[in-house]
């Protein structure tokens, strides 16, 4: 599904289904370098994909060796948090709060709770306890 967003003077599409099919560990490696170059460790970004998908850290290893794409991902999310619809701000220029595609929210969300890593909150807040 191509979506269009009109932006004065231009219109950019946004193609989710390409967001989808991306590899898992790719994706992941890159919220890893994201967090790292920021001071925050693995271990953190793990404890927030954990808290917002209910996999444990021994699955989030294994799918990034594994052929999963990023859709996949978060479509058999074991346990999503039900505290993740408290997550808001912009992502990508996107009130995550706005977005309609529901897998699309679900991979904005994490996208949010790392920017807010990477930003130094702390872990308590990030998880909205």
């Amino acid at each position: 599904m191509v979506k269009y967003y009109i932006i004065p003077g231009s219109v950019r599409s946004v193609n989710n289904d390409k967001i989808f099919q991306m590899d898992f560990g790719k994706v992941y490696g890159l919220l890893l370098d994201k967090a790292a170059r920021k001071g925050r460790t693995k271990t953190e970004v793990d404890e927030i994909t954990c808290w917002l998908t209910g996999y444990s850290p021994e699955q989030l290893e294994s799918f990034r060796f594994a052929n999963l794409c990023y859709g996949d991902f978060f479509r058999n999310a074991p346990q999503p948090n039900p505290n993740r619809v408290l997550i808001k701000g912009v992502v990508c220029g996107i009130r995550v709060e706005e977005i309609e595609d529901s897998l699309m929210r679900e991979i904005r969300y994490l996208d949010k709770l790392i920017d807010e890593l990477a930003k130094g909150k702390s872990m308590e807040k990030i998880l909205r306890k």
